[in-house]
């Protein structure tokens, strides 16, 4: 593991607004279909972003980390997530079925290897595929690292409150009195259920909850993105169903595979003050994987988009790029 404190200050910006070149939907079986979409150069260096959540889905705004000269970019909505159908799906929806969907895309759009790109839970799913296929794998740029561990997802729930007593309050005090006790059924059972008077609200207050706890300083924009109806749900729903499941992972947990690929080059971006996925995954996971690079970002929380994350992030990028 070779790691660095990032000092330089550097504030780089993304690559400007681009559109898809190709985009579909992928039927996966059990009644599921993916949205899929390229972008960037046709023949360039694949590369695969795996979003957050689960359940939070891929954005424009993801499109940008990559240099449209350079890179093929492939970004998927997961099942039950953004514009993937149905929305908020929970049956067959495990992460065993997610890294069968990402071997089904990369197999229908003819890409032989690929580097994989993504944080929080982005990054618990490209460490379970890229055990799962290693041979299929360039590299990772990974970020927020989030190992889907009992004490990580105690800390959702219960930890933040020691640093954001505030959001933490408004997320448990959305429930009545007499279920605070247990906080993930009690959400679980609202937002499962049909009626969207019952769970639109509840997936609001959780997903506005994680919104407020992914920056160092407060983001309103973010907040309300986190807010917005579908994009609250499919967030909600999904990741409340893996918190419950454990996040379907086996019970010796991803750090007890990373023989399997303890020599695939690996970019780690870590902030400091990171509150949703503190920063003892990133360390962990680290000195587990010698090939790997870990990057602490003194002045950042969760969010990929905060500015020295950000520049961490597209510098990894940029040393795949040239390698």
């Amino acid at each position: 593991m070779a790691f660095s404190r990032d000092t330089s200050g550097s504030r780089r910006e993304l690559f400007p607004e681009i559109a898809p070149y190709g985009s579909g939907y992928l039927s996966v079986g059990d009644g599921h279909s993916v949205y899929w979409e390229q972008a960037g150069n046709p023949t360039g260096q694949p590369a695969l972003f795996l979003h957050g959540g689960p359940g939070a889905g891929a954005g424009s705004v993801h499109r940008r980390f990559f240099d449209p000269r350079i890179w093929r970019a492939v970004l998927f909505d997961q099942r039950g997530a953004g514009r993937s159908r149905p929305l908020g799906r929970l049956e067959e929806n495990s992460t065993p079925h997610l890294i069968a969907d990402i071997e089904a895309l990369r197999q229908h759009l003819g890409i032989e290897r690929w580097l994989l790109f993504g944080g929080s839970w982005g990054s618990t799913l490209a460490l379970a595929y890229a055990q799962a296929h290693p041979d299929r794998v360039i590299g990772c740029v990974l970020r927020g690292i989030f190992l889907g561990r009992d004490s990580e997802v105690d800390w959702f729930l219960h930890g933040i409150r020691g640093v954001f007593p505030d959001a933490h309050a408004q997320f448990v005090g959305f429930l009545p009195e007499a279920e605070r006790g247990d906080i993930l059924n009690a959400y679980r059972r609202r937002l499962d259920d049909p009626d969207p008077r019952i769970h639109g609200p509840a997936a609001r207050a959780w997903s506005v909850y994680e919104g407020s706890c992914s920056t160092l300083l407060p983001h309103p924009d973010m907040v309300s993105t986190f807010s917005r109806d579908r994009a609250a749900l499919g967030l909600a729903r999904i990741e409340a169903h893996y918190f419950a499941h454990r996040l379907f992972l086996p019970p010796e947990g991803l750090l007890g595979h990373m023989d399997r690929i303890r020599h695939i080059p690996a970019e780690i971006v870590q902030g400091r003050y990171d509150m949703v996925c503190p920063p003892v995954s990133a360390f962990e996971l680290a000195s587990h994987w010698p090939a790997a690079r870990l990057t602490v970002i003194p002045d950042a929380g969760h969010s990929a988009l905060e500015p020295g994350t950000r520049a961490a992030l597209l510098a990894g990028l940029d040393r795949f790029a040239a390698a």
